[in-house]
């Protein structure tokens, strides 16, 4: 069987490149038709159609990529084969909902409404990353149940492995990394590091985004001196940070949607055998288990942030066993080989 890999997607996004290599590596092989995401237009869609041309009796299943609600349209006018929809998550829920960028009554959320809903019913096949997102998508855009399949984002284990630590920290070092959206909620991460000021704990957040200079505007009316901020860091350098920590931290917003996921930086940490903690919710505990494969706090509450990592700080027996219990979870339930034999299934179905 012959997969095309379609869409305006980014090959190195974890789930893009999980997904590609779980097929290869279940003797599948891909076409990838792909124009860059940063293109501006119509130009990038014109391109798709035109290397798509090339390769039209080539394949036989047309999967569209991540994201790839606007790129759903295309396909369904240009394909004549069955066409799985990796929609992962909502767009109108992520641009509306949670990042509030529009407000709910504007043309912008109709828009994306009418855009995801149309997307889904142009597929044959919809995969979401959790069940809860299933039970989202069919409540709010009235997708049918049988259309729906979650299969986990997991991560690359080529990329993100156990490694030791290679300099010995002063202080014990929890790490942060994302991109400044609401769902992860890092003004809770940053309270918490207030609540510790006192403790010989150093906080390392990564990335930049929405919320970027609130969050460093409140990092100062907080003096906090055990906060690092480092804007900018390439993918396969990450690692090399994580690796170093002694805990690692998921999402903790207060919305909907972080409810929903399990997000990269979870399955990231735990793939490299560090402790995760995280909100406690029910997408989180379709898969994982409290004080086994990590350990919960309540969202939006920096105190219990707070307690859980002095709970991990101070015993470690429990941390290394959740980071053991967690690490063993992705190498048997989450490799990409495992998730892209889901996906096969889910194909040939």
């Amino acid at each position: 069987m012959t997969v095309c890999f379609f869409g305006t997607y980014n090959p190195d996004y974890s789930r893009n490149r999980t997904l590609i290599r779980g097929l290869k590596e279940n003797n599948i092989k891909v076409i990838e038709v792909n124009t860059d995401s940063n293109t501006k237009g119509i130009k990038k869609y014109l391109e798709l159609i035109k290397l798509h041309h090339k390769i039209m009796h080539d394949y036989d299943v047309l999967l569209v990529a991540f994201p790839g609600f606007q790129t759903m349209i295309i396909a369904k006018l240009i394909c004549r084969k069955k066409i799985v929809f990796d929609a992962f998550n909502s767009i109108y829920e992520s641009t509306i909902i949670d990042r509030k960028l529009y407000s709910r009554r504007s043309l912008q959320a109709l828009y994306y409404w009418l855009l995801n809903w149309l997307a889904c019913v142009l597929a044959d096949k919809i995969i979401l990353d959790t069940n809860e997102h299933i039970k989202y998508f069919i409540k709010e855009f009235r997708i049918p149940k049988h259309k729906c399949y979650s299969i986990y984002v997991g991560t690359d284990d080529l990329i993100f492995y156990p490694q030791p630590k290679t300099t010995k920290q002063a202080k014990f070092l929890v790490h942060f990394h994302g991109s400044f959206i609401p769902l992860q909620g890092i003004e809770y991460i940053l309270q918490a590091a207030n609540i510790l000021k006192s403790e010989e704990i150093q906080f390392n957040i990564i990335g930049k985004g929405q919320l970027y200079n609130k969050m460093i505007l409140l990092a100062e009316n907080l003096q906090l001196k055990n906060v690092k901020f480092i804007r900018f860091l390439a993918y396969e350098k990450l690692k090399d940070y994580i690796a170093e920590a002694d805990i690692s931290l998921g999402i903790f917003g207060n919305t909907a949607k972080a409810k929903r996921v399990i997000p990269n930086k979870v399955y990231e940490g735990l793939a490299m055998k560090i402790p995760v903690i995280t909100g406690e919710s029910m997408a989180s505990k379709e898969l994982l288990e409290n004080k086994k494969h990590l350990l919960y706090c309540n969202f939006a509450d920096s105190q219990d942030l707070a307690n859980k990592i002095l709970m991990l700080k101070n015993d470690k027996q429990l941390a290394d066993r959740i980071a053991e219990n967690g690490y063993q979870l992705m190498k048997e339930q989450l490799t990409p080989k495992i998730l892209g034999s889901q996906l096969i299934s889910i194909i040939k179905s």
